[in-house]
């Protein structure tokens, strides 16, 4: 690809000092709500039962609520699930009483109360141990993924890029986290999962960028560090725009059309994808930058051999 001229060169960094103060700003409302609103676990993290059933007709949210809490389930949180006939029902642990008996014990109140027929569509039930197992599985995945990175990149690349890379991962991630506890969405299983493709995305996204500043570092001699990173943004931009946007089209179809189950993985990952793509640009460069990466860093040292400029004279 031909190298573009300053002239024509986007001055991303220019206005690094805007997104630092925007990143900045995200990431302690992000700790701030995490530390007081914290995550909204999910049954897969807390443990207790979910039970999901249909009625004939549109279901009245708040008298299901009433209805429970009358019967000994206060701790209930009832809500739709997909349409106003779907409703979940999750139950908080509730000692040696088995899953089957609790929900047949709650189709039969709910039955009665409203004169209808409900349905049982499903039921799930975990565990308290295994709830903090995975908890605790899960926030070890992204940990040794975070240190994995940071290896890889160190090695492919250089220690300032590296760094660069874990603080745009970890920049997204706790932007991630920071929506759903602003939001109060549910954290289970499958969001966690969508953080790690969000981590796989935006690392992505940022060796695509390293590698560019990297060759251009090499065929640029009388430009500054910055202006090089402005021109490799800059000739990676329609590749980045072009690859965000194909993604943002799926997850889309995935958030409108994809159905209560993978609303919260598909939430996740469209916010994610936006974080990542911007982090990319900024965050991942802007560090390296201000750890003064240079030209002299990105190219190797030609050592020659002892008496190699004498085997080179010889016929």
């Amino acid at each position: 690809m031909q190298i573009l001229h300053l002239k024509e060169t986007v001055k991303f960094m220019s206005y690094r000092k805007i997104a630092l103060v925007f990143s900045a700003l995200m990431m302690i409302a992000s700790v701030i709500s995490l530390a007081t609103n914290k995550l909204n676990f999910g049954l897969d993290f807390t443990g207790g039962t979910l039970i999901e059933v249909g009625f004939e007709q549109p279901a009245d949210l708040k008298i299901i609520r009433q209805v429970m809490a009358e019967n000994g389930f206060a701790d209930a949180k009832v809500q739709f699930y997909g349409s106003s006939r779907d409703v979940v029902i999750r139950l908080g642990l509730r000692g040696d009483v088995k899953a089957e008996m609790l929900g047949n014990e709650i189709l039969s109140v709910l039955q009665k109360a409203t004169g209808q027929t409900v349905d049982m569509r499903r039921i799930e039930f975990v565990g308290a141990s295994v709830g903090d197992e995975l908890a605790e599985q899960g926030g070890l995945a992204m940990l040794t993924a975070l240190i994995c990175i940071l290896m890889y990149v160190a090695f492919r690349f250089e220690w300032r890029f590296a760094v660069g890379s874990v603080v745009a991962l970890f920049h997204d991630v706790l932007l991630t986290l920071g929506l759903f506890s602003i939001l109060q969405l549910e954290f289970d299983l499958t969001v966690l999962a969508a953080i790690l493709a969000v981590i796989g995305y935006s690392l992505n996204d940022t060796i695509v960028v390293s590698d560019r500043i990297r060759e251009n570092f090499r065929k640029i001699r009388n430009s500054d560090p910055e202006d090089v990173i402005n021109i490799s943004l800059t000739q990676t931009l329609s590749r980045t725009i072009i690859t965000s946007f194909t993604t943002l089209i799926v997850l889309a179809a995935l958030f409108f059309r994809g159905g209560e189950l993978i609303h919260g993985f598909a939430t996740a990952l469209l916010f994610g994808v936006f974080v990542g793509t911007y982090s990319s640009i900024y965050v991942a460069s802007l560090v390296a930058l201000a750890l003064g990466v240079s030209r002299e860093d990105l190219i190797q040292e030609v050592i020659e051999k002892e008496g190699a400029d004498q085997d080179a004279m010889m016929p």
